[in-house]
């Protein structure tokens, strides 16, 4: 791909393999190895085409820019879907140390792409939030989730909060990122085994949601009200909320199969 005049508008996605140091040679190989893959299914199974991304390689992590384009909904609940469901199919076949659990970044902001990589306060704000104690919290807390994701407060507003999603605010925790200069708000969610967000709701259960980790000292969660139409910059052509998602774990015989798509309201 060419390279874009000076700064640009992007989305950027990072991911990092929790404990990668932890793991011996064979291991971090495999994780090398096998990361890209998952990745790679998952954005095809998500209909987006990391083809087209700006990727940056570091070993057990990957920083991935992309211009906003509209498909922002798509990428914080379809691609991180599907990823988890990568990952409970890829550690369904190995030994609890051996397992691939993730930490995950959606941020957006203003990027270019420079000679020795990214350059911007987007980039940094995006691996200052991939450190955040309460991503490593998150996933001490719940040893049988495969991935943590925290969204930036602008990028959960804009399609959270917005509508455009089939999550809701309540699935996710308010927590206070503070790592090193930087400091902001940010929105914690930990899919567990994949499970739909919808199902995960419990009465008595919003202050945290049922797969948020909660944060020592931290208050909770504030529910920001769905932006009004045409107020967060996001295209309409996705809309979540009329989706049906339906999850499957394990192989399934699909032989003589029929499967459609459409909207709840035909």
């Amino acid at each position: 791909m060419a390279a874009w005049p000076d700064f640009y508008p992007c989305t950027c996605i990072a991911v990092d393999a929790q404990s990668y140091g932890s793991k011996n040679d064979r291991r971090q190989s495999e994780i090398q190895h096998d990361l890209p893959r998952l990745l790679d299914r998952a954005a095809r199974g998500a209909g987006l085409d990391r083809a087209q991304w700006h990727i940056q390689h570091k070993g057990d992590e990957q920083l991935a820019i992309r211009p906003v384009d509209g498909k922002e909904p798509r990428l914080v609940d379809d691609y991180v879907r599907h990823l988890v469901a990568e990952l409970r199919e890829y550690n369904a076949q190995r030994v609890p140390e051996a397992r691939m659990r993730l930490r995950a970044v959606v941020h957006q902001g203003l990027v270019e792409l420079a000679d020795n990589g990214f350059a911007g306060t987007a980039v940094v704000a995006t691996a200052r939030l991939l450190n955040a104690p309460a991503l490593y919290d998150a996933l001490a807390a719940y040893p049988e989730a495969d991935l943590a994701l925290l969204l930036s407060d602008d990028v959960f507003r804009s399609t959270v909060a917005g509508g455009h999603t089939t999550l809701a605010t309540e699935d996710f925790t308010r927590v206070a990122v503070h790592v090193k200069e930087y400091e902001a708000t940010a929105w914690l969610w930990v899919p567990a085994s994949g499970a739909p967000a919808e199902a995960s709701r419990e009465p008595g259960a919003a202050q945290w949601g049922k797969h948020a980790a909660p944060v020592p000292g931290e208050p909770a969660a504030d529910r920001p009200e769905p932006a009004a139409a045409g107020g967060t910059g996001i295209s309409n052509a996705y809309q979540g909320d009329h989706i049906s998602v339906t999850n499957i774990a394990g192989p399934v015989d699909a032989r003589g199969a029929v499967f459609g798509f459409g909207s709840a309201g035909g």
